[in-house]
C-alpha cells in the first residue's frame, strides 16, 4: 500500500522540492505537493505525514484517522497544542523552530534601529518634503539589552547584537539557563521585573503558552524607564496591548515595535494603529520569504523524515503539553 506524504507549503523552489522528493523516496513515501490556498480534502486526508501549514493542516490534524506525523513549517504551534487539536492523540507534532532565527533576529534589529535612530520621524518628514533638523537619537552601543527568550531566535539575536558593543546582553528564560556564550547574564523569568529596571532595549521572542500570556503587562512595563524600547517578534499574546498602548501614550516608554499582535490581521479599530512611537509590521519577520529560512526549513523536515522512516526519535519534536 502506498505511503503518502502531503506537502502543503507555499513558496517551494525546484531545488527544495527535489530535496523532499529524494528524501521521501529514501524513506519509502510518495510525496504530493499542494497549494495551501487551493487544496481539496481528497489530496491530503489520506496522508500519513503532512508537512506544511494552513487550514488543511489543521483540518487533517482534527479529523484524519491516518495522520501519524504533522510537521509544521512554522515555529509557533500553539493552535496544535490545544485539547482536541488532534483526532489521534498519538500523532507526532514537529515544528520548524531553528529555521527562523536569522530572519527574526535581523527584523528585530531593524526595528530597534528604526526606533532608536528616529526613522519614522524622518520618513514622515521626507514624505511631506520637509528637511528636518538633527534631533537626539539613541544607540545600541553602551545600551543594556534584555532578550526575553533565549532559544534559537534569542541566541541569534545575542550573537548579532554583540557586534554593536552594548554594555550588556541579558537573557531571560524559564529555566534561567542557556549555553549561548554571547549572553553576559542569564536570569529565570521570575527575575524579569528586576531585570527590566536596567533595560534600555527589550526584545521578545517567546512562544505562546499559558505561562507567557501577557508576561509583559502593566506591572512589568512600569518597571521600565521612560527611555526604554520594546520589540516583539515572538507571539502576540505575550504582551498586554492595552497596557503597552497606555505606556506609549503616557510617554512612559520611548518606543515599541510589534511584528505580532493578539488578533491578526490587526482590526481596523485597534488603538494600536494610532498609538504614538509604535512601529507595526504585519507578521512578516519570519514566514518563508528569506532563502535561508526556506532552505533550512526543508532541510530540517528531510532530516526528520529519514529518522521517522527508521523509527528514530525526531529532532524537532514538540511537547504539546509545554506548547513548544
Amino acid at each position: 500500500m502506498e505511503k503518502k506524504l502531503a506537502v502543503i507549503r507555499p513558496a517551494i523552489s525546484d531545488s527544495e522540492q527535489e530535496k523532499i522528493v529524494l528524501a521521501a523516496h529514501d524513506a519509502g513515501y510518495t510525496p504530493v505537493f499542494l497549494d495551501p490556498k487551493n487544496v481539496s480534502e481528497s489530496d491530503y486526508m489520506d496522508a500519513e505525514i503532512i508537512y506544511g501549514e494552513g487550514a488543511a493542516a489543521k483540518k487533517a490534524a482534527a479529523e484524519s484517522d491516518v495522520l501519524r506525523w504533522l510537521c509544521a513549517s512554522f515555529a509557533g504551534v500553539d493552535a496544535f497544542c490545544r485539547p482536541g487539536a488532534f483526532r489521534n492523540e498519538s500523532t507526532l507534532l514537529t515544528n520548524s523552530a531553528g529555521a527562523y532565527g536569522v530572519s527574526l533576529a535581523e527584523h528585530a534589529i531593524m526595528m530597534a534601529l528604526m526606533m532608536m535612530r528616529r526613522m519614522p520621524v524622518f520618513e514622515e518628514g521626507i514624505r511631506n518634503r520637509r528637511w528636518l533638523p538633527p534631533m537626539p537619537q539613541d544607540s545600541i552601543k553602551n545600551s543594556v539589552i534584555t532578550l526575553l527568550g533565549t532559544g534559537d531566535v534569542g541566541s541569534c539575536l545575542a550573537r548579532r547584537l554583540r557586534g554593536f558593543e552594548p554594555a550588556k546582553i541579558i537573557g531571560v528564560c524559564r529555566s534561567g539557563r542557556c549555553r549561548e556564550p554571547a549572553f553576559d547574564e542569564i536570569f529565570a523569568t521570575d527575575r524579569l521585573k528586576e531585570v527590566l529596571g536596567e533595560t534600555d532595549l527589550l526584545i521578545m521572542s517567546l512562544p505562546a503558552t499559558v505561562q507567557t500570556k501577557h508576561i509583559l503587562n502593566e506591572e512589568m512595563l512600569s518597571a521600565m524607564h521612560p527611555g526604554a524600547y520594546v520589540v516583539n517578534v515572538g507571539r502576540g499574546n505575550t504582551i498586554d496591548e492595552k497596557a503597552l498602548s497606555a505606556a506609549l501614550n503616557e510617554k512612559r516608554l520611548a518606543g515599541a515595535a510589534l511584528d505580532v499582535m493578539e488578533t491578526e490581521p490587526l482590526p481596523e479599530d485597534s488603538p494600536l494603529w494610532d498609538t504614538p512611537n509604535l512601529i507595526l509590521t504585519p507578521h512578516v519577520a519570519g514566514n518563508l520569504t528569506v532563502d535561508y529560512t526556506r532552505n533550512r526549513n526543508t532541510e530540517m523536515f528531510c532530516e526528520d523524515l529519514l529518522r521517522y522512516a527508521k523509527g528514530q526519535p525526531l529532532l524537532h519534536l514538540v511537547d504539546r503539553t509545554a506548547g513548544y
